[in-house]
């Protein structure tokens, strides 16, 4: 739609990080090959891109739009399919002023007015998914996407095969370029180098289940030979400090709300013990991390139990349930922690598993739809 000349793209999704991180990838990554490139990023109003992107550098259009209610039958909804409506007319008055070549949808709840919008305008779209299992919004706009970006094989029961493009998740790339040593790591931490380390992570806003199958088994820890990185997520701290109050706190436990440093974390850890979001799997594939996963039951469609799964039957990853965390999980953490092999067969096969240079080939599928 731009002239010739121009490469003009809108980038539209997010509501958590693990839609945010590929996005503003994919943006760095179309800049890098065309310096020129205008990006504009279209996103729900209330939700997380409407702050971290301004902080990534790209502008950022917001727009009135919500999830459904359940059930999908609740009178609630005509407010929601109202704002809906508003969202995608609004889309349209950007399209119009702003002229983009493509159209790019992550996920989330404004990817859909917005690449429904830009199909209806004649803009060529594309979607990444993230997931093993496709997520509603970008099933619907599947038939709209002249290419769908994947990040796992078998997609077909989802997509359009001639359609699809395996590409791998964008991660964040300062911890693609860490050099520092596993024992630097461990410094950082305050732990001992010559000590197996187990990192655990429930995400930016701590994992109930994973934290509380910590608390559970602090005497298990306190007499393990493993350390630990624990990372609560700020939503549990204060609990947990008041818990670790009443007891006395390992000395092979290091607590804290936020890492902001996860290059040190991944460098110091043996094993990570995660939650199975799309980035975080990406990431650990791509740095060959024995890993732990303890898929979300909170999640749409149970998307994490299958990304899991998609490692675990693979021998990349231990599947442990939420169900079963709270018994299991420090268990299984030291268990593995002190086993060599394990850990050496576990680091060889997600290594397979990792995809290389995900954001380029996204911004090279995103370029080769320019008109």
């Amino acid at each position: 739609m731009a002239d010739g000349n121009s490469f003009r793209v809108i980038v539209s999704g997010g509501g958590t990080g693990g839609h945010i991180f590929p996005a503003v990838s994919i943006a760095n990554a179309i800049k890098a090959q065309h310096p020129d490139a205008e990006i504009l990023f279209i996103g729900a109003l209330g939700r997380m891109e409407m702050e971290r992107v301004p902080q990534a550098g790209f502008k950022i259009v917001g727009l009135p739009v919500r999830g459904l209610i359940r059930p999908l039958w609740s009178p609630k909804n005509i407010g929601v399919m109202i704002d809906f409506m508003k969202s995608r007319s609004q889309v349209k008055k950007i399209i119009r002023d702003f002229k983009p070549d493509v159209a790019v949808g992550v996920g989330g709840y404004a990817s859909a007015p917005t690449l429904n919008a830009a199909y209806s305008m004649g803009v060529p779209c594309l979607i990444q998914e993230q997931n093993s299992y496709a997520g509603v919004t970008n099933k619907s706009l599947a038939k709209k996407a002249r290419k769908v970006c994947v990040a796992y094989e078998g997609m077909e029961r989802f997509f359009p095969a001639d359609r699809i493009v395996l590409t791998g998740n964008p991660v964040r790339q300062n911890l693609l370029d860490n050099k520092m040593t596993k024992d630097e790591a461990v410094k950082e931490f305050g732990l001992e180098p010559k000590k197996k380390t187990v990192l655990i992570v429930g995400g930016s806003l701590g994992a109930r289940t994973v934290n509380e199958s910590v608390l559970g088994h602090l005497d298990e820890i306190r007499e393990s030979d493993v350390q630990f990185i624990w990372q609560t997520g700020k939503f549990y701290k204060k609990e947990i400090d008041a818990a670790l109050a009443k007891t006395q706190k390992p000395a092979n436990l290091y607590v804290t709300d936020f890492i902001g440093n996860m290059d040190a974390a991944y460098a110091a850890a043996d094993v990570v013990v995660s939650r199975a979001g799309a980035s975080s799997i990406s990431e650990l594939c791509l740095l060959g991390k024995p890993c732990i996963l303890v898929p979300s039951p909170n999640v749409a469609e149970d998307h994490q139990t299958k990304n899991a799964q998609a490692l675990s039957k693979r021998d990349a990853a231990i599947f442990v349930a939420d169900k079963d965390a709270r018994e299991m999980l420090v268990d299984i953490a030291i268990r593995t922690a002190s086993d060599d092999k394990k850990l050496k067969s576990l680091s060889e096969n997600v290594l397979k598993l990792a995809l290389h240079n995900s954001a380029d080939r996204i911004a090279e599928e995103v370029y080769k739809l320019k008109k």
